[in-house]
């Protein structure tokens, strides 16, 4: 077992109808720490309306060096572009 603290990613959402943002992240020993710390630090200024708190080490995240096939867009893949596709007259402007 470690005896290091484990670190929290904190996401704010600052009010209704809006994301979650991540803003930072902070060590704590568990998750209710980890909520309290992250209003005493992240919320001071009455800026949050939700916290969220997820242990770092759930948090899995793309390869940098995967970019290229991760976010290009597929430009061989044709079924994407209906440029090939009859449309019917009496559909209309699509």
């Amino acid at each position: 077992m470690s005896k290091e603290t484990p670190l929290w990613e904190v996401f704010i959402r600052p009010r209704n109808g809006l994301s979650h943002k991540h803003c930072g992240s902070l060590h704590a020993a568990d998750e209710v720490m980890a909520l309290q710390a992250a209003r005493d630090t992240y919320t001071r200024r009455g800026e949050g309306l939700s916290i969220w708190v997820v242990p770092s080490k759930s948090i899995f995240a793309s390869d940098p060096d995967q970019a290229a096939e991760n976010f290009e867009p597929g430009v061989d893949k044709v079924y994407r572009h209906p440029t090939f596709y009859d449309i019917p007259e009496e559909v209309g402007h699509m």
